[in-house]
């Protein structure tokens, strides 16, 4: 169901598409708040459920009877679900959140209004922000294969580390200003889906993790920018799942094994 408008902003169409799996109650908030915010634009609302077990589907269908649900029969992981919405999704500009991002006033809008007027951009990214109100850092340069290790080993503690893992976090960037990037975090994500359609959406060997640094590869070999959009802000509660513990502890973690996995495909791919 697409929302009508009175007051558009512009004359796109907006698909926002949640992937969520066993994630009710976060999902519920920030649909909530979506809706008490209405964005003024022409939107609809997609969330596929990756075959959740904790009832997710079933709040949704009582609490949102406006949000269309589309069921996975298995965990898809990020790029399969996202696909599946992408795939049934109307608008021309396509939004995919994670459901632990909660949109500000005005940040969907702003979003679109500026695609709506650079055309050689494919994909923007919010500036994202922790619940202490503190920046989160989710715009990077491609990273080389040592990233991830410094990242989860004392040897990010080193002088060296830390060197190489500020500049792929871009840490020397104030993150007040719009900038073209290399990549941008899949939690939240805002593009023009004919470039999504284009390059093939995402790469679904990429079961969790690196997806989204694959598209922007695919996005830049078509000749489209990537913007990072400091003026729409939202707030994403976020866990790095794969990075919680240490490192023997955490190769016990699905979510760490996952993330290796696709480390391993990307930098193979992309050698």
């Amino acid at each position: 169901m697409v929302w009508p408008v009175q007051n558009k902003i512009s004359n796109m169409t907006l698909s926002i598409i949640y992937i969520n799996y066993n994630t009710r109650q976060l999902l519920k908030q920030s649909l909530k708040h979506l809706f008490l915010i209405s964005p003024a634009i022409d939107f609809e609302v997609i969330v596929v459920d990756n075959n959740s077990s904790d009832g997710s589907s079933e709040m949704l269908l009582e609490k949102f009877p406006q949000v269309k649900v589309i069921r996975s029969e298995k965990n898809l992981g990020y790029a399969g679900g996202a696909n599946l919405g992408l795939k049934n999704a109307s608008g021309s500009v396509v939004a995919v959140f994670n459901a632990d991002i909660f949109i500000t006033q005005n940040s969907l809008e702003t979003a679109v209004n500026y695609m709506d007027n650079h055309i050689d951009i494919a994909m923007v990214g919010p500036k994202l922000i922790n619940a202490d109100g503190s920046l989160q850092y989710s715009c990077y340069q491609f990273p080389r294969p040592y990233i991830p290790i410094l990242r989860r080993t004392f040897l990010g503690e080193t002088k060296w580390g830390k060197r190489k893992v500020d500049k792929y976090l871009m840490k020397d960037y104030s993150h007040e200003d719009a900038r073209q990037v290399d990549w941008l975090l899949g939690g939240a994500l805002i593009a023009r889906k004919s470039a999504l359609f284009e390059v093939g959406f995402f790469d679904e060997r990429y079961f969790l993790y690196f997806e989204d640094t694959d598209l922007a590869h695919r996005l830049k070999d078509k000749n489209y920018k990537l913007i990072y959009l400091p003026s729409a802000k939202m707030y994403h509660l976020h866990r790095r799942e794969s990075a919680d513990t240490g490192l023997l502890k955490s190769l016990f973690n699905p979510a760490t094994r996952a993330h290796i996995k696709s480390a391993i495909k990307y930098f193979w791919k992309w050698r």
